[in-house]
């Protein structure tokens, strides 16, 4: 048997999953401004003797652990870029982390609004003005964490095939928006609760307001489960991509795509298994040709049948 050299028909599953994100150094400096704050909110609710601010800086505590995991999920994407033991590749990584900490950011709502309910029947003290000043605090940090992390530049990273990646999702990097957009959020609702308790001696609004924040990350979780679940689970592209790709192969001949699946196998990459029958069958490498590089498609295995029937 003759030895052939098939380096040319060979490539990897790395798919540019080595190179550092954007959005990795960004979400590292912000575990580490949540850590400080969270220190804070609990030395300042020991020391003035607020629940609500111990309360809020466990809350803290939690968010700093979840941001954590999507550090830990970029580093371990890197490292594992290029292990063949992952048939496509570890882009998933990413959406596994984003699913993982939206299910805490869920947790979290759930304890938010027992806790709340609990307030409203049995209210506590609260130390008004060193409360307040600590939301005040809070809603600064936070808000410019959310600003740093959704102003991260978006990635037009390359694949082995040259294509230009969409500005697909980085579930990683939204979970982690999204965990301190919801601790801005608390801050937010903890200061107009407190004002109003302190001046029109409503505390009752207290709790009444973690309520509603905890409606409002309840919903922001869910979309994003259902975001990462539709990856982690291959769903279908949608139907704009599929008709673009089922038209590029069938224009101005007869060829016939019969089956067709697109699916997400990492941030803005995709991979596509598809059956053609054609009345003059051409090799896969023309049907993969036809394939429109915006569509980022990274791995693309085609089946191509002869038409028999007259």
């Amino acid at each position: 048997m003759h030895t052939h050299d098939l380096s040319g028909w060979e490539h990897d599953h790395v798919f540019n999953q080595d190179q550092q994100r954007a959005g990795e150094n960004r979400t590292l400096l912000i575990v580490a401004i949540t850590a400080v704050m969270m220190i804070v909110e609990i030395w300042a609710g020991l020391i003035s003797g607020s629940m609500a601010l111990l309360a809020d800086g466990l809350h803290m505590a939690s968010h700093t652990v979840a941001l954590g995991l999507s550090v830990f999920a970029y580093v371990i994407s890197r490292r594992l870029a290029s292990n063949r033991h992952y048939a496509f590749g570890v882009g998933k990584i990413n959406s596994l982390a984003g699913f993982a900490s939206a299910v805490m950011l869920l947790g979290f709502a759930l304890v938010m609004a027992i806790e709340s309910a609990d307030r409203l029947i049995n209210p506590v003290a609260i130390a008004f003005d060193q409360a307040i000043g600590i939301a005040v605090l809070g809603l600064l940090v936070n808000g410019f964490s959310a600003w740093v992390l959704n102003s991260t530049p978006h990635e037009h990273a390359h694949s082995h095939g040259h294509h230009h990646e969409h500005h697909g999702h980085d579930h990683n990097l939204r979970a982690a928006y999204l965990h301190v957009l919801a601790d801005a959020l608390t801050s937010l609702l903890a200061i107009v609760a407190l004002m109003a308790g302190k001046y029109m001696g409503a505390s009752w609004l207290d709790p009444v307001m973690g309520i509603v924040g905890a409606a409002l990350v309840t919903r922001w979780s869910y979309g994003l489960i259902r975001e990462t679940g539709k990856v982690l689970l291959d769903n279908q592209a949608d139907e704009h991509m599929l008709g673009e790709m089922r038209e590029a192969i069938e224009r101005e001949c007869s060829d016939r795509v019969t089956d067709l699946h697109v699916w997400s196998i990492g941030h803005g990459i995709y991979a596509a298994e598809v059956a053609v029958v054609s009345d003059a069958p051409q090799s896969p490498n023309h049907y993969k040709s036809l394939i429109p590089k915006s569509l980022n498609i990274v791995h693309a295995t085609i089946e191509v049948h002869q038409c028999t029937s007259h």
